[in-house]
């Protein structure tokens, strides 16, 4: 009995220097994290967690992550990746997640996780890639637009060749008649002059 715990005194404090360390590196970093207990309830989150949010760490340490602002946090990806895909895993990178929240409007993010379970904690990192995410649609959506705009400038000027095609063919077709005319014009010269000179040479 009493060698159980000290196990469980020996897990407390290891759990206590480890979420001391985690908190020291995490206040530092530019993303948002959390550092949940293995119950999924917050034990602290950095200040770009809170700045990104606009939450509060009275309203955030202690709750379970999907109470966070006031259940805004009850995401079905968040779930899914919390509850069935993580626990397999054990780590997580860039689990992408869209979700529009009522404080900060829509937001895409990329969720990485890591469960540690000598510690019984999960650190769970939020890379906003909003702007990011927005940009590449934006792209998209100019590119495609180009390419229909390119392919309608494309048939125009297919078009344009037909119908230059079309007059070249016609132009060509009358001056073909033209010089056929000038010949039959000119052999019906040749004969009139053919027939003055016979009849001016005939002697009665």
């Amino acid at each position: 009995m009493e060698h159980a715990k000290d196990k469980q005194s020996e897990l407390t404090e290891s759990k206590k220097l480890a979420l001391h360390y985690m908190k020291t590196l995490i206040d530092v970093a530019q993303e948002s994290f959390l550092i949940l207990g293995a119950d999924l309830k917050v034990l602290s989150a950095n200040p770009t967690f809170y700045q990104a949010f606009q939450v509060s760490p009275e309203d955030t340490e202690g709750k379970p992550v999907y109470a966070l602002g006031n259940g805004q946090w009850d995401i079905p990806e968040l779930r899914n990746l919390m509850g069935s895909i993580l626990p397999k895993k054990k780590i997580i990178t860039n689990y992408e997640v869209t979700h529009v929240f009522e404080t900060v409007g829509k937001k895409t993010m990329l969720l990485s996780a890591r469960q540690i379970d000598a510690v019984q904690l999960i650190i769970l990192a939020i890379e906003d890639i909003t702007t990011r995410k927005e940009l590449e649609n934006k792209l998209a959506e100019n590119a495609q637009e180009l390419e229909i705009r390119v392919a309608k400038r494309t048939a125009e000027l297919d078009d344009r060749v037909k119908d230059l095609e079309t007059l070249n063919k016609t132009m060509v077709g009358r001056e073909l008649k033209m010089i056929e005319l000038k010949k039959e014009v000119d052999d019906l010269k040749k004969l009139v002059r053919n027939g003055n000179g016979n009849h001016n040479g005939h002697k009665e």
